[in-house]
């Protein structure tokens, strides 16, 4: 098998993933290949069943807004779902779908709203342009959009929490670089929630998922946050602002690497950032076992990295880690914000 000095002449850094053959960097970044209770079909295919009936659980409800333009475009859309009792000033968890930037949609990823809209916390899933027809640059673009529509249309909000998934980790991610002043707003960041993300884009640019994403090594480098944290370290606008980098024990070694390389730059660059690796969990269940309320998502006590508080449950988790550290607390009825 050809090594990966072929492709970029030469190991760089001591980057492991440069000294895999073409036919392993596939396989490393082929999150369904390692998949350990179902095949790769029936994973995808259940995956995309639970996010389906999340979805229409919780738009079930009626309390929420669909299909709420934040941009011009046709795809630039987000749901908003409420919780049943809300005070004037509602946390919100801003979440971003997966699929490689090709494929997935808001329609299918409400996988957490039902519990943590039961915790009192407003959840936002936003869509964006996939490839083809929306570039990389374009998605960043969409995503810090969408950050900026809710900031202006909830100011009040307690806190605004965005969480990713694998493609959408990477893409909450570039959030830690965003410009917002010329936008005219600073959104009111409390918190990164990065769920096996990917976030050096170099080694897609020699598997298949690069034919509609990355044609250069500049766009690949101009959209990695990894990249731009390491040669130019961005200082946090909110020192108090926290993140959680966060990968399922099934998942593969390069997605480990990537994960844990985040940690470390975010770390030395000042951030306040915690590691998780979630135990028996692959790419797919580390999501959509947040749908369940009763589901030990990591043998770790979270309170020794998140919280403070004990807590071992998945539905804990992320409602935990808005409440603990924001500091304050939510209750009372009023009229849900939108209407």
């Amino acid at each position: 098998m050809d090594g990966m000095d072929d492709l970029d002449g030469g190991p760089e850094g001591g980057a492991p993933w440069k000294r895999m053959s073409k036919e392993e960097l596939e396989n490393q970044y082929s999150p369904s290949r390692w998949v350990v209770r179902l095949g790769a079909e029936e994973a995808l295919r259940t995956y995309s069943q639970i996010g389906n009936e999340a979805t229409k659980r919780a738009q079930a409800t009626g309390r929420n807004l669909l299909d709420v333009p934040y941009g011009d475009g046709e795809g630039e859309k987000l749901d908003i779902y409420f919780p049943e009792a809300v005070s004037e000033a509602l946390p919100f968890l801003v979440f971003f779908h997966g699929g490689y930037w090709q494929s997935g949609s808001k329609d299918s990823s409400a996988f957490m709203v039902g519990p943590l809209t039961a915790q009192g916390v407003a959840v936002v899933i936003v869509a964006y342009d996939v490839a083809p027809k929306g570039t990389l640059d374009q998605m960043v673009a969409q995503v810090t959009q969408s950050i900026v529509f809710v900031q202006k249309q909830y100011p009040g909000n307690q806190g605004i929490y965005l969480c990713g998934h694998s493609a959408g980790a990477h893409l909450a991610a570039m959030m830690l670089l965003a410009n917002w002043t010329k936008h005219g707003v600073t959104p009111n960041l409390k918190g990164f929630f990065l769920v096996s993300g990917i976030y050096d884009l170099e080694p897609v640019m020699h598997t298949s998922e690069n034919a509609s994403l990355l044609t250069t090594l500049e766009d690949a480098q101009r959209n990695s946050p990894q990249w731009h944290l390491k040669t130019a370290p961005t200082q946090p606008v909110d020192p108090a602002c926290r993140i959680l980098v966060t990968v399922g024990q099934h998942d593969s070694p390069e997605f480990h690497r990537q994960s844990r390389e985040l940690h470390q730059t975010l770390r030395r660059g000042g951030w306040k950032v915690s590691f998780e690796e979630l135990h028996d969990v692959d790419h797919f269940e580390i999501l959509w076992n947040l749908t369940q309320k009763d589901y030990v998502l990591t043998q770790v006590p979270l309170q020794e990295t998140i919280t403070g508080t004990s807590a071992h449950s998945p539905l804990l988790f992320v409602p935990l880690f808005i409440s603990s550290w924001d500091g304050s607390t939510r209750g009372g009825v009023g009229s849900v914000p939108g209407e």
